[in-house]
């Protein structure tokens, strides 16, 4: 298919309506005649396009100009030498034509000479160059979605504009780099993956900014709209969620493109939901355990970790505000990334209050962080003390009820991680120190993950195991579990006695209870009940015998009173002594 636009042939393979995409698209810009009449642009060094990525092998390197009129301009783009004509590019040019004046004005090339200029800074670099001298000299000039942002961007910075010559370089590539950006996904990825060695240029011209929309615009529409194409692995973007078919590509981007992407997807509507998702995809492929990757070796250190702290701090920035937009575990992860990598400590603590507020909804699984050294705990422990500390600032004034929920919670993570060898006796001890006494109304899981623990901790001297053991209290296990804990031997014997004696005496208040209940004319009662029916059969008893009776039973309840209280007392002189051991 051939179509013409701004004075640009396009040829490309239609393929709207498909998802499956086609070729690529593809531009040949034909520019206007030259006021001069060129043969060919030679190459002296035929091993040029190799030798382009290093600067020690392609010193020295000429392009000329095969025309019957010799070369009066030399222009240097890093280390290779272009011999052209002024007459050519200046036609072209309002940038070279200044500095050509320029040159002329300080005396340079009035004795026959060519005027020599230089452009470090151009967009682009020598290839992209190459292209504006074919240009110029009115050959066609083969254009992709690759090369159309240098080669706008490069037009721009020589001034390449129609106040110069109609259908000039500008407007032709701006034609192109539109509907290149428009037209297809996979060709909009590419325009802004290549904006990524011309930048700020690329930024300036809002050739950033349009494939944001453009991409922006897609991730809010049916895919089947527009040319999706493949992705960069080869693979064909189908078969991907109706609403997160884009996460994949989006989180190839550079951070600074996948920002102006995410803004512009905000403004779209896209639901917070899947913006925040769509942050942890990105978060997920960018970062392996706690290390970046990148693709320059050559990156110092340092450099490498700024560049990290910016990245987080970004990514932190970015987050949409709406409730439960983003997962708590992923902003664990980002707490655990940021205190690696020392991101500003406000920032850090504004994320930390966040992940606070959310932890009346969490459940146990959502706090489990990975970590990834040998000698490190399976799960990051330090975070959720962090976590549970600042909810614990901002639960002052909860009731009673949403404290006990955050308690089940830390419970249960405490039993998930308590069977970790590498979970030293710190760690575990501050999580279950970082609540208040007040906001566990059972023990029941505690106890569980106390137990969990000292059996992957035998080695835990008896100070230690017991200190372990501190904040399980006897009043709020279950039956059951008091049963377990005074028969556990992992338990260490202070512990396990001090449950036996309060088991005692829960017993004895029990029956001094009961007896305090006792009503004397109740009893009376009761045996006089009993005596009459007896009466009945062996005759009258004794009002004097029914007193001895009662006398009787009240003796055997002190009795059993009183071995009460000297078993209460050998109970503690047993205790005594195993301290003093």
């Amino acid at each position: 298919m051939r179509s013409k636009m701004m004075g640009c042939r396009e040829e490309h393979q239609s393929t709207h309506g498909s998802v499956l995409g086609g070729k690529p698209n593809h531009c040949v810009i034909y520019p206007p005649k030259s006021s001069i009449v060129a043969e060919e642009l030679e190459r002296r060094n035929n091993d040029w396009l190799n030798s382009s990525s290093s600067s020690s092998s392609s010193s020295g390197t000429y392009r000329f100009v095969r025309t019957k009129v010799a070369s009066d301009l030399m222009v240097q783009v890093g280390d290779f030498s272009f011999h052209l004509h002024k007459l050519a590019m200046v036609s072209k040019s309002g940038y070279l034509n200044r500095l050509v004046f320029a040159k002329r004005s300080e005396g340079h090339g009035h004795n026959g000479g060519s005027l020599k200029i230089v452009l470090d800074d151009l967009p682009g670099g020598t290839n992209t160059f190459e292209s504006i001298a074919n240009f110029c000299y009115g050959f066609k000039v083969d254009v992709t979605a690759t090369s159309i942002a240098p080669l706008y961007c490069a037009a721009n910075f020589l001034e390449m504009s129609d106040d110069l010559h109609q259908g000039n370089l500008i407007s032709k590539t701006e034609a192109f780099l539109s509907f290149a950006i428009f037209s297809s996904w996979k060709d909009t990825f590419k325009v802004l993956k290549s904006c990524e060695s011309v930048s700020p240029w690329s930024k300036d011209l809002l050739i950033v900014k349009q494939c944001s929309d453009a991409i922006a615009w897609k991730a809010s529409t049916d895919p089947k709209a527009f040319t999706l194409g493949q992705n960069s692995n080869g693979n064909l973007n189908v078969g991907e969620s109706s609403d997160t078919w884009w996460f994949q590509d989006v989180s190839t981007l550079r951070i600074d493109h996948f920002i102006q992407v995410i803004e512009s997807i905000k403004r779209k509507g896209v639901k917070p939901e899947l913006v925040g998702s769509c942050i942890a995809h990105w978060t997920a492929k960018w970062f392996s355990g706690t290390t970046f990757v990148f693709d320059d070796p050559t990156i110092f250190k340092h450099l490498t970790q700024k560049l990290q702290r910016i990245t987080i701090e970004s990514l932190i920035n970015m987050l949409p505000a709406e409730k439960n937009s983003v997962s708590c575990n992923f902003l664990l992860y980002l707490v655990k990334l940021g205190l690696k990598i020392q991101v500003n400590s406000e920032l850090l603590s504004k994320l930390e209050t966040r992940i606070a507020s959310m932890l009346e909804q969490c459940c146990a699984q959502d706090l489990l962080v990975k970590n990834y050294g040998d000698k490190d705990t399976t799960y990051d422990v330090g975070i959720v003390i962090r976590v549970v500390k600042a909810y614990v600032l901002l639960a002052l004034k909860n009731s009673r009820a949403r404290l006990c929920i955050v308690g089940r919670l830390i419970d249960g993570y405490l039993t998930l991680i308590a069977r970790d060898i590498n979970l030293t006796l710190i760690d575990f001890k501050l999580l279950v120190d970082a609540l208040p006494t007040n906001a566990r109304s059972c023990d029941n899981n505690l106890y569980r993950a106390i137990d969990m623990y000292l059996k992957a901790h035998p080695s835990l001297m008896e100070e230690e195991r017991a200190s372990v053991c501190k904040a399980m209290e006897y009043h709020r296990l279950s039956e059951d579990a008091r049963q377990h804990a005074m028969r556990n031997g992992r338990l260490p014997l202070k512990i396990v006695t001090e449950f036996m004696l309060l088991e005692q005496v829960k017993m004895a208040r029990s029956i001094s209870v009961s007896k305090s209940n006792i009503n004397p004319r109740t009893t009376t009662q009761v045996i006089m009940k009993m005596n009459n029916k007896k009466c009945l059969e062996k005759g009258f008893i004794a009002p004097q015998k029914e007193i001895m009776l009662i006398r009787k039973e009240v003796e055997n309840m002190k009795m059993q009173l009183n071995q009460l209280q000297m078993c209460k007392l050998k109970l503690q002189k047993q205790v005594q002594r195993s301290c003093i051991k």
